[in-house]
């Protein structure tokens, strides 16, 4: 690699982690099917507490099928695009989270959702709740 480019990357500690997950509200969740796998764009919320996850559903989701043969799901979030890049993986079981939540709370705490040719009334939500087993962030250093 000596004509590669690079950055040293060094860990975050657990306050920076919960700074940029509470700052943050995208990222991509990794799914597995036995040797078949699949990653989403999602959209997220932290409280520090919890990790929540809105997906949409629909007939014929692949994400539902996924979601059901995961065993152990990856989160990334994540930030390339400036001079400090960072990321953050979260891992553990996703299950569906059951709480009465009304829509002004889900709207404070997800960013507007994004259709993809469906029609806003053949589209519905579940909340999943991604147990944070493990927790991982890594940034560039200078």
């Amino acid at each position: 690699m000596e004509h590669a480019e690079y950055v040293y990357t060094s860990g975050l500690s657990e306050s920076d982690i919960d700074e940029y997950l509470r700052a943050g509200d995208h990222g991509v969740l990794g799914l597995a099917d036995g040797n078949d796998a699949y990653a989403v764009p999602l959209s997220y919320h932290y409280d520090g507490d919890r990790f929540l996850l809105r997906v949409s559903e629909h007939d014929d989701s692949e994400k539902e099928r996924f979601i059901e043969t995961t065993e152990t799901a990856t989160f990334v979030c994540y930030e390339a695009s400036t001079a400090e890049s960072w990321s953050v993986h979260v891992r553990g079981p996703l299950r569906e989270w059951r709480a009465d939540v009304d829509e002004k709370t889900l709207n404070e705490w997800f960013p507007p959702f994004r259709l993809f040719d469906e029609a806003v009334e053949s589209v519905g939500f579940s909340l999943y709740e991604l147990e944070m087993e493990s927790i991982t962030g890594r940034k560039t250093v200078e």
